[in-house]
């Protein structure tokens, strides 16, 4: 009998690989909306629009507050032309995982240094190795 060897099963990440800490109640978390056109992952690190409120993906290069790191997404969503207001983030008293989060493509070393920062000042805390 000759036995058939399967390559191994890639997981991705879960909400687990990502939250380390949330407070009680679901005090960390925002139901937000979100703008149309975006497709945010689960971990996505987000800025909000200060005209009318909405997230979206963190775009260092925006003028318009997405360029200022508001919180992480903890639930993927993509929205299609229109905004959706099905979006879920932490956005306060909570600490996440480092190699969980994700950046825009171009983000710099010290944009993402000044993200973290921005998520700091908001009390997510960004811990590396755990």
């Amino acid at each position: 009998m000759r036995l058939t060897t399967y390559p191994p099963v890639q997981e991705g990440l879960n909400l687990g690989d990502l939250l380390k800490f949330e407070a009680d109640n679901l005090y960390s978390r925002d139901q937000v909306i979100v703008v149309a056109g975006q497709v945010l992952q689960l971990g996505q690190v987000v800025g909000r629009i200060t005209a009318s409120g909405e997230v979206a993906a963190l775009d260092p290069a925006a003028t318009d507050g997405r360029e200022a790191a508001a919180g992480v997404a903890i639930a993927p969503i993509s929205t299609t032309t229109e905004p959706s207001p099905d979006g879920l983030i932490v956005a306060r008293h909570a600490t996440v995982a480092d190699h969980a989060l994700v950046w825009p493509r171009a983000v710099t070393p010290e944009q993402r240094a000044a993200a973290v920062a921005q998520l700091r000042d908001h009390g997510v805390l960004v811990r590396h190795g755990v």
